[in-house]
């Protein structure tokens, strides 16, 4: 049974192109995850890089982390605080800018 994850993209402000995710990027849902990320970098690489919006995912495995590295040249990040450790762990905060979301207090 996939868990719970929504994918959506929209222009920023300054036209940059969005990918917003929203749930859990795990193994039974990484597939719809990789889709919409390259749908969405290839969309992005003419105007420059892709904005993948996590700050509304608090979970994400080793396969979203892939999927991660497999763009990273192409994407900038939104991260929830909950996944900036992890991000920084796995060394993708030193080829990714990631700005962390606010926090819901």
């Amino acid at each position: 049974m996939p868990t719970s994850l929504t994918l959506d993209t929209a222009r920023r402000d300054d036209g940059e192109l969005m990918l917003v995710a929203a749930g859990e990027i795990d193994l039974s849902n990484i597939d719809a995850f990789v889709a919409a990320l390259t749908t969405a970098s290839g969309e992005a690489a003419s105007g420059g890089p892709l904005t993948v919006d996590l700050s509304g995912v608090e979970y994400l495995d080793s396969a979203a982390i892939n999927a991660l590295f497999s763009h990273a040249n192409h994407i900038n990040l939104i991260a929830h605080p909950i996944l900036m450790p992890i991000l920084s762990i796995s060394g993708l905060t030193e080829l990714v800018a990631i700005e962390p979301a606010p926090s819901a207090d």
